[in-house]
C-alpha cells in the first residue's frame, strides 16, 4: 500500500485534514485538531503510526513483524506499521478506521456535531 492511498483514505473521513506540525518529513492526519495518523515521508519503505485498542495492538505485533512500537508514542495506545506489503491493505484500512473512530469518540459532543 502506498502513502498516497493512505492519504486519500484518511482525507475521505469526515472533518479530516492533513498538517505538518512536526516539520516537512512527518505528515499528520487530524480530525478536530486531534491526530489519528502519522505518516513518515522520509522512511523507505513507508511507515505510518496510528491509535488502536491495546489488546488489538499487542495481537498485531505478535502476528506481523512489520507492526512495531512507534517512536515517541505511547506503545499501549499507538502502533506503527512498516509498509512492506506483509500487512494486508484491508487490515490497514480497518486500523485507520479504528484510529479515526477512537479520536472522534474522545471529542466533545460539540466537536463531533461540527464534523458530521
Amino acid at each position: 500500500m502506498s502513502l498516497l492511498e493512505i492519504r486519500e483514505y484518511c482525507l475521505s473521513k469526515p472533518g479530516a485534514f492533513e498538517d505538518t506540525p512536526f516539520g516537512p518529513d512527518t505528515l499528520t492526519f487530524k480530525v478536530a485538531g486531534k491526530i489519528f495518523l502519522f505518516a513518515s515521508l522520509e522512511s523507505i519503505p513507508g511507515r505510518i503510526s496510528l491509535k488502536g485498542h491495546p489488546e488489538q495492538i499487542q495481537e498485531l505485533r505478535e502476528t506481523y513483524s512489520d507492526v512495531v512500537k512507534g517512536a515517541y508514542l505511547n506503545a499501549k495506545h499507538w502502533t506503527s506499521i512498516i509498509l512492506t506489503g506483509t500487512v494486508p491493505n484491508k487490515l490497514i484500512f480497518e486500523l485507520i478506521d479504528t484510529s479515526y473512530d477512537l479520536v472522534v469518540k474522545g471529542l466533545t459532543q460539540a466537536q463531533r456535531n461540527s464534523i458530521e
